[in-house]
Formats: structure tokens, sequence, C-alpha cells
């Protein structure tokens, strides 16, 4: 029988890390040269005590907060945000959206662009009118992707649930481009069999690539020139945007 460690967990990694950056962090500079966790090979390495008790802490407080199962596409459910786990309260720049409670990282910036996009390009919004995580209990179905942070329902008072045509033509058009402009990592409500005109979700799971690329993109400016962003029209109706949307369009459609 090999004697091993067993292999770390992808999240167990990331409360390591993100505990021994907070540890480090609390150190002084001059300690850390001195240090033998700081200064032994990695073959050699110990983590003091003050990154054990973070690690432990940090473990402690996100198994409280998972809800103990998955959303609809695959990331873990949160019973509260704003509490030290992965779900916090972000602000949507340039919108008077201050308020909204995302999944921190990647699907922070794809669902906070789309909020943009929309407020910008479809109908402008009010304090409260895009609507985060939700606790988990008694959801549904996509809906159920808002306990886990990785969705965003716009103007839910005016796109209710089970609604059809609540959309202007050329208010599609834009929405359609901004899931093309993701690259179809986001999924609209609207084309799910149980219609949810109000509901954007992020329509892959925690380690696909597509996401990381999309967020990284977004976060470098974009396809579009520098200065350019969500707040700068486009013109949906060009050719190879349009092509991309109708693309993207028939393949979410026929995945429902």
């Amino acid at each position: 029988m090999s004697d091993a460690p067993a292999p770390l967990s992808r999240r167990g990694f990331l409360l390591r890390a993100a505990a021994v950056t907070a540890a480090a962090a609390a150190v002084p500079y001059s300690q850390a040269l001195v240090t033998p966790a700081y200064a032994a090979e990695p073959r050699d390495y110990t983590f003091p005590k003050a990154v054990r008790e973070g690690v432990a802490r940090a473990e402690a407080r996100n198994k409280r907060l998972l809800a103990g199962a998955d959303s609809a596409n695959g990331w873990d459910m949160e019973t509260a945000a704003d509490r030290g786990g992965s779900i916090a309260t972000r602000p949507v720049p340039g919108t008077p959206v201050t308020d909204l409670q995302v999944r921190l990282g990647a699907p922070e910036t794809v669902l906070v662009h789309v909020v943009r996009r929309f407020h910008y390009e479809i109908a402008e919004l009010q304090p409260g009118e895009a609507v985060g995580w939700t606790a988990p209990k008694g959801l549904r179905g996509p809906v159920r992707n808002l306990a886990s942070g990785t969705a965003v329902r716009i103007r839910p008072g005016h796109y209710p649930p089970g609604t059809k045509g609540g959309y202007f033509p050329l208010e599609l058009a834009v929405l359609r481009d901004i899931l093309a402009e993701l690259d179809g990592v986001v999924r609209w409500g609207g084309d799910d069999r149980a219609v949810d005109e109000a509901l954007f979700y992020l329509a892959v799971g925690p380690d696909d690539k597509r996401l990381t690329a999309v967020a990284e993109r977004l976060r470098a400016g974009g396809d579009r020139a520098p200065g350019e962003g969500a707040g700068t029209v486009v013109d949906v109706h060009e050719k190879g945007r349009r092509s991309a949307a109708e693309a993207l369009a028939r393949r979410q459609r026929k995945a429902a």
C-alpha cells in the first residue's frame, strides 16, 4: 500500500492558496526571510501554525456555506452571500446597480458584462432591477443557478416566468449579440422549455476553459478598440455579428 498523500482537490487547493496568501500578508517581511516555512526548499516546506489555522477556519466557513448540492450548471450552491464564501455583492460599473450578488472571479466578470450591456443597449436599469444570488430553498431547474452565484435575473418584473415575447425585435437582436460575444458560455432563459426571459446564467461548469478565456478577454477589453467597452453601442446588424448570433441561437434552442 502506498503512503503517498491523497491528491488535493481543486477546492482544497484554492482554500489553501487563499489561506497561505492571507497568512503571508500578515507576516512582516523581515520575519518572512528568516522563517523556515518561507526560506526552505519546496520539498521541505512546512505550513506555519498561522497558515494551518487559517486553512482550517476557511474550510469550516466554506463547509457551513455550502448547500450540499450543485446548481443546474454544476457549480456549488451556497446558503448565503457576503459571508466569506465564493459569492459577494459587487457593483455594475456605470449603472445604478450597486448590489449584484455574484460568484467572484470569472463568473462575476462575465455576468457583470451582461448586465452592463443590457443597461446601455436594451433598457436602462434602476436600482434593484438586476438580481443575483438567491437562497437555494425552493429553486428548481435553471433558476437554481442563482443559488451558486452564476446567474442573474434582469428586470424580472418586466419578464415574468412563463411569458414569451417580452423583447422588441431590436432588443432581442442585442440580446443575441451579447450571448454570441460571450462565445455561448452564457445562456438565456428565454430559450429554455420553462421560459424565463429575465434569466441569464452560465452554461458551463467551473472547469470549463472557455469561461476563463472569455473572462480574460473581457478584462483585456474584448475585441473592441481601446476606450470602448460595454458602454459603447455596437452594430448588432453587422453581417458577421448577426451570423454568429443566429448560429448560437439555433444551437442553444436545440439544446433546450
